[in-house]
């Protein structure tokens, strides 16, 4: 179990009680990506306080570049959803958000946007019309 009681204890009592989830995500965003990082944890249940996970799945992608890589998909008791996506030697933990289509998940500065079975990686710190950092993946059925 994963346990951010400490940064997100830290982080009320500076009086930040409405962003409380959002920051005990980040808290935790280090840990988790090495709790599932493959160092000896993979198949552990990624727990959050409050937030318990019910399901994960991992897809491979391969993408256009021919870059191919592993995403794992979180379904939480209370309805979010995560994706722990690698992005430069990293993975990193993205959450659900509404998408016009598809599904969307985000953090730190990157968007993994789904529709079916593909998906593009976007820098939203980049300009809005930039093309994907990584586009054209499709998931490798086996």
């Amino acid at each position: 179990m994963i346990d951010a009681r400490n940064g997100v204890s830290r982080f009320l009592a500076l009086g930040g009680a409405l962003c409380g989830a959002f920051v005990a995500l980040v808290t935790i965003a280090i840990p988790a990506a090495h709790a599932a990082s493959g160092n000896g944890h993979d198949g552990a249940p990624l727990a959050i306080r409050d937030i318990h996970v019910q399901s994960r799945q991992t897809f491979s992608y391969t993408c256009a570049s021919g870059k191919t890589f592993k995403v794992s998909y979180f379904n939480a008791s209370n309805g979010q959803s995560f994706a722990l996506v690698p992005v430069d030697g990293r993975k990193v933990l993205l959450v659900g958000v509404v998408a016009a289509s598809g599904v969307k998940y985000v953090g730190d500065r990157y968007a993994w946007w789904t529709k079916g079975p593909g998906g593009d990686l976007y820098d939203t710190m980049a300009d809005p019309n930039a093309k994907p950092i990584v586009a054209g993946c499709a998931t490798i059925m086996r």
